[in-house]
């Protein structure tokens, strides 16, 4: 009977311990639990986070007009970008690029790392297994004359251990927690590589098309003055010029040839550039609208307070204060343990440390203020980067508009000059001059066009873009 009464104690011990271990299973270590665990989970040392207030400006500077409630964020990049060419490229970016899988792989490894911090949560089972076997020898006379001057020895055994530290301080909690920061803020890392990826292909994109713009100008300057040193070189072997203007000539034309080779090299490197954010070989990029043919969006600026919710490196930098409130620097205030089906339990603290728990909370304290003033700079540098992308889309069109008005004089000067000059009105310095100054002024246009797209670029990414978007939304053009 007391055998039976003993079984069946012990598989009502054992059942009510596997029921525990399953309630406590239950509990996923990547979200808080629910339920009676909830308030259980809420016994822990030390104040709860709460997000640093910060206070933004009710307007950005340099906005033009009120604020509204949609923003240039809300948009999928394909409707920012609307070049085909350039989708493509981003679309094969956002597969291919090599920094964007390593950041998808430290959000997996965050991951298992808050399963690694919440599993000292459950009981902790381990087994032990030896074997062995020794031959001892025995020089007693009476075991020589029986044979057994040598013994052998064979040892067997097998342990099987348990141990469950109750988390009554709440250690382990808060270095769950502390983890799952962690796994969060790699979470909007990932997202920020994802949007200056496509900031950055758009950027270079932008920049290939103004540099191919560049070279057909100096490649059509070249042809001039190629032509202007042919006229000269005939003028001087027929005696009617000096060779002044011959050697101006020449230079002029070395001169466009330099650049010609100078602008090759440069589309080649950034298209190579181009070639690693594709994470591909350097290859040749294909282009699709024209520089002068690229349309910018409307870009409405949306609420300041909307800013501090949508960018990525201020998601990121909010988490890092989170994880840095909850790091579990704070072990040796109190050792406990309590061991399941032992003989006894124990409870174990320090009494004297010299010191070392109250410089381990400072050391704690200024962590964790360290994390909320990179916080509250990620903020302050947020509302500086839409302020610059706001000055310069303002004055860029003031800008554009001077030098559209130049380059339409520069021409209407040479167009003149050639006139009075096959009039023998005036030599064919003026022509030549006219020239020189025309080519450099249809470079500044070319390169204040590139500069109101790359606005666009920068504002885009200021703003948070695609904050909305899911991560099959980010890999799709639609």
């Amino acid at each position: 009977m007391k055998t039976s009464a003993s079984k069946i104690s012990l598989a009502i011990r054992l059942s009510a311990f596997l029921l525990v271990v399953f309630c406590i299973a239950g509990c996923s270590p990547t979200a808080e639990p629910k339920g009676i665990w909830a308030k259980l989970w809420g016994i822990e040392v030390g104040p709860d986070y709460k997000r640093p207030e910060v206070k933004p400006v009710e307007d950005f500077r340099s906005q033009i007009g009120p604020s509204e409630a949609t923003s240039l964020a809300d948009l999928g990049w394909w409707q920012v970008f609307n070049d085909k060419a350039l989708q493509g490229l981003i679309v094969t970016a956002l597969e291919h690029n090599y920094d964007l899988e390593l950041a998808a792989d430290r959000v997996e490894q965050s991951r298992a790392l808050v399963g690694v911090a919440a599993s000292q949560l459950y009981p902790q089972i381990g087994y032990q297994g030896f074997a062995g076997r020794e031959k001892v020898f025995t020089p007693l006379q009476q075991d020589v004359e029986q044979g057994r001057g040598n013994i052998t020895f064979n040892a067997f055994g097998g342990l099987l251990n348990l141990a469950w530290e109750l988390d009554v301080w709440g250690r382990i909690r808060r270095s769950t927690e502390a983890a799952r920061a962690n796994l969060f803020a790699q979470e909007y890392v990932r997202r920020g590589v994802m949007l200056t990826l496509v900031s950055d292909v758009a950027a270079s994109y932008f920049s290939v098309l103004e540099l191919d713009r560049e070279l057909a100008i100096a490649q059509e300057s070249s042809r001039t003055y190629k032509q202007t040193l042919d006229l000269f070189t005939q003028r001087y072997k027929f005696g009617r010029d000096s060779k002044l203007p011959v050697a101006r000539a020449q230079a002029a034309y070395a001169s466009s040839i330099a650049s010609v080779a100078s602008l090759k090299r440069a589309i080649v490197q950034q298209e190579n550039a181009i070639s690693i954010l594709l994470g591909a070989y350097p290859e040749e990029i294909p282009r699709g609208v024209q520089l002068t043919e690229q349309a910018a969006p409307r870009t409405p600026l949306g609420l300041t307070t909307d800013v501090m919710q949508r960018r990525p490196d201020i998601l990121q930098a909010e988490q890092n204060a989170l994880c840095g409130a909850q790091s579990p620097n704070m072990n040796h205030l109190l050792d406990n343990s309590f061991s399941i089906w032992n003989i006894a339990g124990g409870l174990a603290g320090p009494i004297f440390q010299g010191g070392q728990i109250l410089e381990t909370y400072y050391a704690q304290q200024a962590l964790w203020e360290g994390t909320i003033v990179q916080y509250k700079q990620s903020v302050i540098v947020a509302f500086r980067e839409v302020s610059d992308a706001l000055i310069a889309q303002t004055t860029l069109v003031d800008q554009r508009g001077a030098l559209e008005g130049q380059v339409a004089s520069l021409r209407e000067a040479v167009e003149l000059s050639l006139l009075r000059y096959n009039a023998g009105r005036a030599s064919y310095f003026e022509v030549l001059e006219a020239e020189q100054l025309l080519f450099p002024a249809e470079d500044a246009l070319a390169q204040s066009q590139r500069d109101q797209l790359l606005v666009v670029v920068a504002l885009y990414k200021a703003l948070g873009g695609g904050w909305n978007l899911s991560d099959t939304q980010w890999t799709q053009a639609h």
